[in-house]
Parts: structure tokens; C-alpha cells; sequence
């Protein structure tokens, strides 16, 4: 017999679990920590797989996928479902055809997001199943189950992970084949289903409702929520990763295990309630099941008892129950304290960054340090208004460039609104090449429309450098590595309507202050397309640079690029040559005012 025992990511397993479902189409946007599913499924031949422009298309494409009866996945960050939200609202009225499932990957403790949002609300919201695994096996067990309760529904299914659960490995018995269920698809005219005009999605909300009593009869004998019974005396609802931490702080207890977590088995929650003295919930963030336990007419603890802000762990959840005294203190002992002495990592950008120049050039024309360390808030010379990629790290010393940080494609709108709004200062807004495939265009298009006088700075390294370095339109690259259509942005900017525009190399200092000088000073909205290439993408490197210690004057300025490489110690500023990026980047060379840097 085959051996089917893997070691697999979460991440890894839900790719694994959905090809051998049957899974025909693929769409994601990257974001951590949802970006390997794709990157996984991709490798499937036999299967359609993309990265789509931003997750609202995704969820269009899966949904025209789905109407032909093919079993198609979307995947994104939690954040990503926001962008998503109106089609995913549309999905769950018009039902589907093939399952359509989608996966919302949610990031507690903020690991690499701008918030913690919990999306278990969006299953509760558009009043779909949801899934939710506490380990690997759970992710690819639980994937045939999305399929089939989605086809069997008439619905898509949201899928929750988080970020523990999608990095964590642990061994998966995928003992199953791939099976396609529906080997030519085809759409079938059917406009009261697909069509939701208001005399059609009338109706279908009815079904919408018909279909949530059913699936509430249906998760009470899901096989995958699980009573695990031991000493009565505490009784504990959970899921998730979870469910691991609590067994770990109480191993003594008796156990609801959920894996559906909406709708909620409300005659199993009531009847494992009435089998146990204390009945407490352990989850992360938001209180949603506790809340939707307590709207039973159950008594339950919850938030009370443990923190509702960041990640979960053993510790914590051993830590809160001996406060709460649920655990005798005699049992803090054998939870292990968080590692001491590790060096800390400041978040920097890398040696060779393309980013660097333009936020030097930012940072010495906008006086940005000089505001940066003035005790008392004042108005900026000029305000620079960010987005979601590498380059937010430019809020960070030494550069100090940026005022705003909200969601993908933000920037170019709030820049548009303060100036609007009247400032004073000169407007920024600063963007990266996939974000603004993202959702730059739609605030490029308002800012032109509206006659904005603001300067927009396109960061273009040619890639998704912040997920991994996946591909976009810009690249001409599709997920499954094959050469496709570039999407020009010049072009692009030019079809808007954008008059001044401009293309400078991110290495060159001179170009890069003259060009953001000559846009801001104009009384139009402007475009400057800086370009250079990820440095971690560039493979060959070269002559890294040195200082010679007999020029150099320890001036310091050097150290304002915030370059990894160039460190000081002893009273000596020195390169890295490891570290150095050499002839793909020469910045400090370029500024160094005594010439100490070369080669």
C-alpha cells in the first residue's frame, strides 16, 4: 500500500485537499498568510490557476467558473475580503453551480496586516457555512466537505484559517485521488438565479433563509465537530488553532471541538452545556462564539477570562486560566516562557532596495527627519500619503517619509482629499506597481477626472515583492509561468489622461531630485514612474562598494539611505560586502560629499 503521510503547511494541505476535490479554477490576490495555497495549486497542470488583479476579481472570476459548474477556489488575506465583499454578498444570493469555495486567511497578533480583523462575521453577515481547521489533517479533511457542502447548499463556503495554521506543519494522511465531478462545463440560461434584479433576488433571499435551516440541521451531525469527553468539571468550546492551546493548558477537561463554526450545532452546544459544571469558550479575537452561545440562553465564559487582542498561545491560555482559577498555580511551571536573548531585527528595507533613493530624495526635500524629531505636531512640507507593500517600511527611521498607511490603494485617494480638503503643503502619494494594478487605477482615474494637483509616485520593481515576488499584469507573467500580455503602465497613465509624466531610474539621485522637485512645483497632477528591480530578484551582484577610511569623514550622511549594509562600529562607518548590493545600486556612492566610496 502507498504511503500517503506528508508533512505539510497548513497552506500546503488546503492546495493538496482541493486538487484531490476536484478543484478546476483558482484565483487569489497574494497576501500573507494565504499567498502559498495558489502558489501550490499553481503547479497543477490540469488545473486553471491566477493571480488576479485584486481579490474582487477573484471572486467574480470563481464566480462565472462556478455558474459553469466547474469546483473553483478563492483564496485571500482576511484584509482581502473586504475588497471582495460585494461580489462574495452577490455569490451568496445567486447560490452557485460547481462548489465554490472561499478561503479567508486571518491574521491575529498582525503579523504582516494592518489590522486583526475576524472574518467569522462574514459567514454570519452573507449567511453562508463556514469551515475552520485546528491543524494540516483538519485543512485537507475539511476541503471535500467545502466542496460538497457548497454543490449540496446552493452556496459558497467561507473557509477560515489563520496565520498559525497556515505556516504550521504537521503530518497529513492525503489518502485520497483526485476526483472532477464535472469534466465539460457549461452555463445553462437560468436568469432568475443569476440575474439579481430586485423581482429576482426577492426570491432568492427566500432560498437564502430556506438554506440556513437546513444547513443548521445539517451541523448538527457534522462528523467533523467532535465531543471529546474527560473530567466534567470544565467543558470547553473552541476551534481552531485554539483548540490545540487549549488541550495543551487542560488536558483534563472534556471538549467541544468545532470545525463548522457557522451555523452553530445548537442542540449539541446545549447538550454538552447541560453535561459539564463550567462551560467555557477559547478562541481568538472577537467573542463570536461566545456571543452566539450566550444568545441560547447559555451561561458561558469567554473574553472574561482571556485576552481578545493577538494570538493565543499555551502560555496564555495557561496564564489566564490560573488568574481566572480554572488552574492551580502549581501548573505555570510547566509552561515554557517566551525565548530571551534573541537579537532583534529592525524592519528595514534591503540592501539594494529601488525604494531607497526616491525616500532619501523624499526625506531631504520634505525636511522629513526635521519633523520626525520635533516633540510638537506640526503640518509637513510635504505630506506624503502611503499604501500597502515594501515601501510602508518607509515610515520607519531614517527615511520618515510616510503620514498615511490605511488599505491597498488608499494613498492616491487621501491625497486627492487633502488637497481638496485645501492643505497648504504640497501632496504625495506613494504606490507600488502591484498595488496600483491592485487598486491604484481607480484612484488615478478619480484624481484625473477631478482635476487633482497632486504628485503620485509609482514604485515599479516589477513584481510583488512584499508576498514572495509573484507576478501581475505589469509583469506579463502569468501564476502557472507562462509569458502573457504586459500591462504598460506608461500607457496606461496616458490613456487616464495624465499630461506630465515622468520615468526616472531608482538609482539615480540627481534624476530622482531634480524630477519630484519639477512635479511638485507644478500646478497639475503629476506621475513619476520610478523604476529599478527588487533587489532580491537580481541574481548576479557585483563590486560591492567600500569606504576608504582615509577620505571618509564620518559625515554620517551616508547612514540617512537606512541601507542594511552600510553599518557603523567604533566610531567607523564601514560596508558590508555580503551585505552591498555593488553595481545594481550605487546610491552611496552618489552621495557621499568626499568621494570615499568606490568599488
Amino acid at each position: 500500500m502507498e504511503n500517503t503521510l506528508q508533512l505539510l503547511s497548513g497552506n500546503e494541505a488546503l492546495a493538496l485537499g482541493a486538487y484531490h476535490a476536484g478543484v478546476q479554477v483558482a484565483c487569489a490576490y497574494p497576501g500573507t498568510p494565504s499567498t502559498e495555497i495558489l502558489e501550490n495549486l499553481a503547479r497543477f497542470k490540469d488545473i486553471y490557476a491566477e493571480w488576479s488583479t485584486n481579490e474582487k476579481v477573484a471572486m467574480e472570476v470563481g464566480m462565472g467558473a462556478s455558474y459553469t459548474g466547474a469546483r473553483t477556489m478563492v483564496s485571500m488575506k482576511m484584509v482581502g475580503l473586504n475588497v471582495a465583499a460585494d461580489p462574495f454578498m452577490a455569490a451568496s444570493i445567486t447560490g452557485v453551480i460547481g462548489g465554490l469555495v472561499v478561503i479567508s486567511a486571518d491574521d491575529p497578533q498582525i503579523h504582516s496586516s494592518q489590522n486583526e480583523q475576524d472574518n467569522r462575521h462574514y459567514a454570519r453577515l452573507a449567511k453562508v457555512p463556514m469551515l475552520e481547521p485546528s491543524d494540516s489533517q483538519d485543512v485537507y479533511d475539511l476541503m471535500n466537505y467545502a466542496f460538497d457542502i457548497s454543490e449540496e447548499f446552493d452556496t459558497p463556503v467561507l473557509f477560515r484559517t489563520t496565520t498559525r495554521i497556515a505556516h504550521s506543519k504537521s503530518v497529513v494522511n492525503a489518502d485520497k485521488i483526485r476526483v472532477v465531478k464535472n469534466l465539460q462545463p457549461a452555463f445553462l440560461y437560468n436568469p432568475q438565479k443569476y440575474i439579481m434584479l430586485p423581482v429576482n433576488a426577492l426570491p432568492r433571499h427566500t432560498k437564502v433563509e430556506e438554506r440556513m435551516i437546513k444547513l443548521a440541521r445539517y451541523c448538527e451531525t457534522f462528523p467533523m465537530n467532535q465531543v471529546i469527553w474527560n473530567k466534567k468539571k470544565i467543558g470547553i468550546v473552541t476551534s481552531g488553532v485554539a483548540y490545540q492551546y487549549a488541550r495543551e493548558a487542560f488536558p483534563e477537561a472534556s471538549f467541544l471541538k468545532l470545525a463548522m463554526t457557522w451555523p452553530l450545532p445548537q442542540k449539541m452546544i446545549k447538550s454538552f452545556a447541560a453535561k459539564v459544571e463550567n462551560l467555557i469558550v477559547i478562541e481568538e479575537l472577537d467573542p463570536f462564539l461566545q456571543d452566539n452561545i450566550k444568545a441560547m440562553g447559555i451561561k458561558v465564559s469567554g473574553k472574561e477570562i482571556f485576552p481578545i487582542v493577538g494570538e493565543l498561545n499555551t502560555r496564555i491560555v495557561t496564564e489566564s486560566s490560573i488568574g481566572a482559577g480554572l488552574i492551580p498555580e502549581s501548573e505555570k511551571s510547566v509552561v515554557l516562557p517566551p525565548a530571551e536573548g534573541l537579537p532583534k531585527r529592525p524592519p528595514l528595507l534591503c540592501p539594494g532596495c529601488p525604494h531607497t533613493g526616491i525616500y532619501y530624495t523624499l526625506n531631504t526635500v520634505g525636511q522629513r527627519t526635521k519633523l520626525a524629531e520635533s516633540s510638537t505636531p506640526q503640518e509637513p512640507k510635504l505630506i506624503i500619503t502611503g499604501d500597502i507593500g515594501c515601501y510602508t517600511l518607509g515610515a520607519y527611521p531614517p527615511h520618515n517619509v510616510l503620514d498615511t498607511t490605511a488599505c491597498m490603494g488608499a494613498g492616491i485617494g487621501q491625497a486627492l482629499g487633502m488637497e481638496k480638503a485645501g492643505v497648504k503643503s504640497k501632496v504625495v502619494a506613494v504606490i507600488g506597481d502591484s498595488t496600483f494594478m491592485h487598486s491604484g487605477i481607480t484612484g488615478l482615474v478619480n484624481a484625473v477626472y477631478n482635476q487633482g494637483h497632486i504628485t503620485i509616485l509609482i514604485l515599479d520593481n516589477h513584481t510583488t515583492a512584499m508576498t514572495g515576488h509573484q507576478e501581475h499584469p505589469g509583469t506579463g507573467v502569468s501564476a502557472q509561468g507562462k509569458e502573457t500580455y504586459t500591462v504598460d503602465i506608461e500607457s496606461l497613465c496616458k490613456g487616464i489622461g495624465v499630461k506630465d509624466l515622468k520615468v526616472i531610474n531608482a538609482f539615480d539621485l540627481k534624476a530622482l531630485r531634480t524630477g519630484l522637485r519639477d512635479s511638485i512645483d507644478k500646478d497639475e497632477l503629476s506621475v513619476i514612474i520610478v523604476r529599478g528591480a527588487c533587489a532580491v530578484q537580481v541574481k548576479k551582484r557585483q563590486n560591492p562598494r567600500k569606504i576608504d577610511v582615509e577620505k571618509c569623514t564620518q559625515c554620517g550622511i551616508c547612514l540617512k539611505l537606512g541601507c542594511p549594509a552600510i553599518q557603523s562600529a567604533n566610531g567607523q562607518v564601514f560596508i558590508e560586502p555580503t551585505l552591498c548590493a555593488g553595481d545594481i545600486c550605487g546610491l552611496c556612492e552618489q552621495l557621499c560629499p568626499q568621494k570615499a566610496i568606490s568599488a
